[in-house]
């Protein structure tokens, strides 16, 4: 039996793509520093931030989970020089999955559909309240 959707959020060490069109991601990104967690992060933008990667061909090797959510490129082809760089599990947010994501991910282990601060994000917070509708709909 595969990892299912919290389990995703149990790693010690992520990368996390962001082009800045989503701000969940970089708040995922933030809140798994805050958990102790080691992050790479992408920042595909064209204003990056100045201590972040800048491609993803640039992360280095062995980081098992990924988070992506971006919507000015196709994440697909992230997706594959992730895959190159060791990644087994990725994320894509929520509305951000298109054909090419959803090909690749016949073959991978990728987690669609949601968006990570659904997990990450406080109780007390518009995260928790998403968490909850989630949860008593059999969403989660």
């Amino acid at each position: 039996m595969g990892m299912d959707y919290s389990e995703f959020w149990d790693a010690d060490e992520y990368i996390v793509v962001n082009d800045k069109t989503k701000p969940a991601i970089k708040w995922a990104a933030d809140e798994l520093q805050k958990r102790g967690k080691t992050v790479h992060y992408v920042d595909l933008s064209n204003r990056p931030d100045l201590d972040a990667i800048k491609s993803a061909g640039e992360v280095p090797d062995g980081v098992k989970n990924a988070v992506i959510g971006v919507t000015i490129m196709e994440p697909a082809d992230i997706m594959k020089q992730l895959f190159e760089k060791g990644v087994v599990n990725i994320w894509i947010h929520w509305r951000t999955d298109t054909p090419a994501v959803r090909e690749l991910c016949a073959d991978h282990n990728c987690f669609t559909g949601r968006c990570p601060m659904m997990y990450l994000g406080s109780d007390l917070s518009i995260h928790g309240v998403h968490r909850a509708i989630a949860k008593l709909t059999g969403k989660y």
